[in-house]
């Protein structure tokens, strides 16, 4: 999140990330698209304006795309990071499937 005390804290920093701190700061940036997609969406909830919950909720479907992006970034990147999310995909799909069977 911006650190409004100090408003140069966003300039670039005195040498070149790493390997380990890029891909960590892409993480950082994936969760703050997604915490930026929770605010804007309880804006839009919190108000009665047919305009500002229309904005909001555009900016909000843009900050998905936003976080995709990133996704797709840390992908290229980090390539072995894709195997983690590949098998939550498919631990889902066994649960899915064993629900629909009449399983628990």
């Amino acid at each position: 999140m911006p650190e409004f005390a100090q408003p140069f804290s966003g300039n670039h920093m005195e040498r070149k990330l790493d390997r380990g701190e890029l891909i960590r700061t892409i993480r950082f940036s994936i969760a703050a698209e997604y915490e930026a997609i929770q605010l804007y969406n309880q804006i839009a909830e919190s108000t009665d304006d047919p305009l500002v919950q229309k904005v909001m909720r555009d900016i909000a479907d843009e900050e998905k795309e936003h976080a995709g992006e990133f996704l797709c970034l840390l992908r290229e990147i980090e390539p072995g990071e894709e195997e983690f999310y590949q098998h939550g995909y498919e631990e889902v799909e066994e649960m899915i499937e064993e629900l629909k069977k009449g399983g628990k």
